[in-house]
C-alpha cells in the first residue's frame, strides 16, 4: 500500500510551488513595459536592444513545448506560464521591430525568423523521437540550456563593459 500522507502533502507543495513560480514568471515578462512605453511614447528605440526579447521568446518557446503533455505530462503549468511569456516577447519584438530604424528591423525580423525556424526544427527533431523517455530529456536539456543562456545574455554586456571601463582607464 501507498502511502497517501506524504504523496498528497507532495503534491500540494509542488502545486503551491508551481503556482508562485508562475506569479514571479509573470512579474518578469511584465516588468520591460516601462521601457517599451518609453519606446513608444518616444517613437524611437533609442539605444535600447532587441536581443534580450528574442533569447527570451525562444526561452519561452522551448519551455512551452517542454511543458506540453506530448512531452511532459502533468506539468501544464509550465506550458501555460510559457504560452504567456512567449505572447508578451512576441509584442516587445513587434514593437521594437515597428520603431527600429531600418538597419535594426531587417536584424530583428532576421532573428525573429531564425527563432521560429530554430523552433521549428525543435519540434521536428523531438516528434521523431518515438520514445516519450528520451523525448522528455533532450527537450528538457535544450530547455535548461536556453534558461542559462536567456539568464546569462546579460552578463556578456557587463563583462564588455567592465573591459571597456578597464581598457579607457589603461589608456588614461
Amino acid at each position: 500500500m501507498k502511502s497517501t500522507g506524504s504523496s498528497s502533502a507532495y503534491s500540494i507543495c509542488s502545486e503551491a510551488a508551481g503556482v508562485a513560480g508562475n506569479i514571479l514568471a509573470f512579474a518578469l515578462f511584465v516588468s520591460p513595459m516601462p521601457t517599451f512605453i518609453r519606446i513608444i511614447r518616444n517613437r524611437s528605440t533609442e539605444q535600447f536592444s532587441g536581443m534580450p526579447y528574442v533569447y527570451a521568446l525562444l526561452n519561452c518557446l522551448i519551455c512551452l513545448w517542454y511543458g506540453m503533455p506530448l512531452v511532459s505530462p502533468g506539468i501544464i503549468l509550465v506550458a501555460s506560464v510559457n504560452s504567456i511569456g512567449a505572447v508578451f516577447q512576441l509584442t516587445y519584438i513587434i514593437i521594437f521591430i515597428t520603431y527600429a530604424e531600418k538597419a535594426n528591423k531587417v536584424k530583428m525580423l532576421g532573428l525573429l525568423v531564425g527563432v521560429f525556424g530554430t523552433f521549428g526544427i525543435i519540434l521536428y527533431m523531438s516528434m521523431i523521437i518515438y520514445d516519450p523517455h528520451v523525448r522528455q530529456m533532450l527537450v528538457g536539456y535544450l530547455s535548461s540550456a536556453s534558461l542559462v543562456s536567456m539568464f546569462a545574455s546579460p552578463l556578456f554586456i557587463i563583462v564588455s563593459l567592465r573591459e571597456s571601463c578597464l581598457f579607457t582607464t589603461f589608456l588614461v
